[in-house]
């Protein structure tokens, strides 16, 4: 990456980011590239804002501080940055929150506890995947507003982290996992989402065909989806797999 007094290169950034074979990888190369305009900490995942239990993280590079201010506050069900996909549909800002009466007192308290912990910017990139489902980075940090290219910029190796990471099935890992899901589930949601049957599913892993059934319908339950059919559209569309 180019450092300050340098105009960001996203073509460059492209271009390392398709050399790393891991989220840890993508990650590291994503919080050099923030960190230049003051940004400390990134989270990225796939929501389902019908069922936030769906909901998966790749990253959550937070300060542990704030992830216990987090945690303890109880915004894990609750998170304004993701409430407020109801009302914006392009990248936001915490300041957006802050002013906007549609918001409660409680969605603003999260933005200015980020303030108390001197985070005085946040910058959110959602990225429709159709319905209620979204990919989102969200980073915090500090320092002057971000112009208009610099908030381009931004968006745009976001949108590029977010691809990348989906490129990686079926060797993702996860900050959070989807519904709580096992590792033997996810394999066995992949499997079902190119079209496997239980049988194929059992050869593919190495269980047996009564146990492969059962860690499919221990994820699709998880998942709450309908059947195996619904069960492939989330696992694609969450990241968990992709299509057939």
């Amino acid at each position: 990456m180019k450092h300050d007094g340098e105009a960001p290169d996203v073509l460059r950034f492209y271009t390392e980011l398709q050399q790393r074979k891991s989220v840890a990888g993508c990650s590291a190369l994503f919080k050099d590239a923030v960190s230049r305009f003051g940004m400390v900490a990134f989270a990225c995942g796939e929501l389902d804002l019908v069922d936030r239990d769906r909901n998966v993280m790749f990253v959550a590079e937070w300060p542990q501080a704030w992830r216990r201010y987090y945690e303890k506050s109880g915004f894990l069900k609750r998170d304004p940055l993701i409430n407020a996909l109801a009302f914006y549909r392009q990248p936001f800002e915490f300041a957006d929150i802050v002013r906007d009466s549609r918001f409660s007192n409680a969605d603003r308290d999260l933005v200015r506890a980020a303030a108390e912990h001197g985070w005085s910017r946040g910058l959110v990139v959602p990225v429709a995947r159709g319905g209620a489902r979204y990919g989102l980075v969200t980073m915090i940090g500090h320092g002057e507003p971000l112009d208009e290219f610099k908030r381009a910029y931004l968006c745009l190796i976001s949108e590029c982290l977010l691809s990348r990471i989906h490129a990686l099935w079926p060797n993702v890992e996860y900050a959070m996992a989807p519904a709580g899901m096992s590792q033997r589930e996810i394999e066995a949601a992949r499997l079902v989402a190119l079209g496997c049957s239980d049988l194929e599913i059992a050869a593919q892993i190495g269980i047996s065909e009564s146990t492969a059934h059962k860690h499919v319908e221990a994820g699709r339950k998880r998942l709450k989806a309908r059947n195996r059919a619904h069960m492939a559209a989330l696992s694609v569309s969450l990241g968990i797999a992709t299509p057939a």
